[in-house]
């Protein structure tokens, strides 16, 4: 059997392989700074150390954050979505119940139809 993507030579073999340890020396790596200066820095804070350190600036963007979530939510839901957003919606409105005598009611229609189909075919 083949490899249908190989080549059909083995050029891997063709020239002498070398002896172990022989290979080209591997660059050297840079070693990690024990210590990266200046103090501890909170993500999303502002350009300067001082301006981070304030609590009153992550409450700010976090309401901020917060009164942008509920704008879009609220965006999202005025929009009028025509035909489809309301049948979702009123789907959405429907109780456990009211979905399971829906889906009773298509059974029993279906049924009927068929019983009527069987009528007719033995007729």
């Amino acid at each position: 059997m083949g490899n249908i993507c190989g080549k059909s030579e083995n050029e891997a073999f063709t020239q002498p392989g070398r002896v172990l340890g022989s290979a080209p020396p591997q660059p050297q790596r840079a070693s990690v700074p024990a210590h990266v200066g200046g103090p501890p820095r909170i993500l999303g804070g502002g350009g300067s150390p001082a301006a981070q350190g304030n609590s009153g600036d992550t409450d700010d963007a976090r309401r901020r954050a917060a009164e942008a979530a509920e704008a879009r939510a609220q965006a999202a839901s005025a929009k009028s979505s025509g035909k489809l957003g309301a049948q979702l919606a009123a789907q959405k409105k429907q109780t456990r119940n009211d979905t399971l005598q829906e889906i009773s009611n298509n059974e029993r229609r279906q049924r009927d139809a068929d019983e009527a189909a069987q009528a007719r075919v033995h007729q």
